[in-house]
């Protein structure tokens, strides 16, 4: 069982509404691993692609409906103690390890590699979120994507998504519709996820005025040509794909924004 008095409570700076990455710059920029914001705060050790807490950079302040992508490694017995969120769509995929999470509309779970949960914070939710390992550090993305409305219901949703329907493609884990069973989501953005072997090739096609985020969770690829390794992010717009072409055994995600 896990020591309540070990659970710590993280608290985030509210993210402002703009764009970071002006659309009159190169309709492709590359984010660098290195270059995120970064704490250890021994518990946690945590990259922030775009600014959050106590790091704050004007320049990089999300990207379209995306706000937040953290890239956590909670020690063993650790974790988020219970606090709230409101107004926000908040999208956590497992990468290693096992996150157990309890919220105050009664829902609890353990999330392990493969799942996805979707929390809608809407007009208000508390939850937890700890390291359900005690001898075993969890590695995970947490999310956060502006909502399309605001003063919603709060919701939840979760669903396993087996390797198989990972592997050499890209699979889409959430989206505004629902559609090929992945979670629903109050914003407009589709979210995909795959396992390239090297050698994959794999196409994205985007519709006129969409744009692309490409999260690298681990590996190498080319992005349109463009090599990136693991914690690197991409921003495309007016491109009609997103071709990957992976080097290395990789795990990306990508974003369909509005």
């Amino acid at each position: 069982m896990l020591d309540g008095s070990r659970i710590l409570v993280w608290c985030a700076l509210a993210i402002p509404s703009v764009a970071s990455i002006p659309e009159d710059l190169s309709v492709l920029t590359i984010r660098p691993a290195q270059a995120r914001g970064h704490a250890n705060h021994g518990w946690l050790d945590t990259w922030h692609t775009f600014s959050f807490a106590n790091y704050h950079d004007e320049a990089h302040m999300g990207f379209r409906g995306l706000r937040v992508i953290n890239d956590d490694i909670i020690a063993g017995g650790m974790g988020f103690g219970t606090h709230g969120h409101r107004d926000m769509e908040i999208v956590t995929w497992v990468l290693d390890g096992a996150l157990s999470h309890k919220d105050s509309l009664g829902n609890g779970s353990t999330l392990k590699p493969g799942d996805v949960q979707r929390m809608s914070a809407g007009t208000g939710i508390r939850h937890s979120e700890f390291n359900g390992l005690a001898d075993q550090a969890t590695r995970l993305l947490q999310i956060w994507i502006e909502p399309e409305r605001t003063g919603t219901a709060a919701g939840w949703q979760e669903r396993h998504f087996p390797r198989a329907e990972r592997e050499h493609r890209l699979c889409t884990i959430v989206a505004r519709d629902g559609r090929d069973g992945s979670l629903t989501i109050g914003a407009d953005v589709t979210v995909a996820t795959g396992l390239l072997a090297p050698g994959d090739r794999v196409r994205w096609d985007l519709a006129p005025g969409r744009h692309a985020w490409v999260q690298v969770a681990r590996g190498a690829l080319g992005v349109n040509g463009n090599a990136v390794t693991a914690g690197d992010g991409v921003a495309l717009s007016d491109e009609a794909a997103v071709d990957l072409a992976a080097t290395a055994d990789s795990e990306v995600l990508l974003f369909d924004l509005g």
